[in-house]
């Protein structure tokens, strides 16, 4: 076998190895002006990993990155609750909406959103979906409700959230579940 041979079998696994690799650094590292403060695992009920949920650190800021896949296309409800627990099949260990303000709920409550409240989670033709959304408050206050002794999971729902009914918007249940662990 002739060198050349074997640089132009070798030449295109290098390269595809070194593009993997390239767009496995991509998919957790922030971008310039943003700070990894945590990362979460999504799960699905078995118990498989199918995402990632991201907390950054945005100037005075924090927001939430999360990437998921193997959902079905529309929207789903999409929240921090209260638990950082995420017991299989159902996740209720994760507890209810992160709400220390005690508001209601939804982002169309008139009194206001609670910080466990995001958007609808838009999910493709493909099953995948990916969003990065601010948080309610200051980069602080979102640390210290976050990372208090039992922690917050991120769960996303079966359907839509509603954006009004207490306690979780008819959103239904709980179909992937990641708990937010500190970089």
């Amino acid at each position: 076998m002739t060198r050349l041979s074997r640089l132009t079998r070798v030449a295109p696994a290098a390269l595809g190895l070194t593009c993997a690799a390239a767009l496995a650094a991509c998919a957790t590292t922030p971008v310039p002006g943003e700070e990894l403060l945590a990362t979460a695992t999504l799960l699905d009920t078995d118990g498989n990993p199918t995402g990632e949920a991201r907390l950054l650190g945005v100037g005075d800021r924090a927001e939430l990155a999360v990437t998921v896949e193997g959902l079905t296309p529309g929207e789903h409800g999409f929240h921090l609750h209260t638990t950082g627990r995420c017991a299989l099949p159902d996740f209720k260990s994760a507890g209810g909406h992160l709400n220390p303000a005690n508001k209601g709920h939804g982002l169309l409550d008139n009194d206001g959103s609670h910080l466990g409240d995001l958007p609808n989670l838009v999910v493709a033709a493909n099953g995948t979906a990916s969003v990065q959304v601010p948080l309610d408050g200051t980069r602080t206050y979102v640390i210290d409700q976050i990372f208090d002794a039992d922690g917050t999971a991120v769960v996303i729902h079966a359907d839509a959230d509603d954006g009004r009914t207490d306690p979780s918007g008819n959103a239904g249940s709980r179909v992937r579940c990641g708990v937010l662990e500190q970089a």
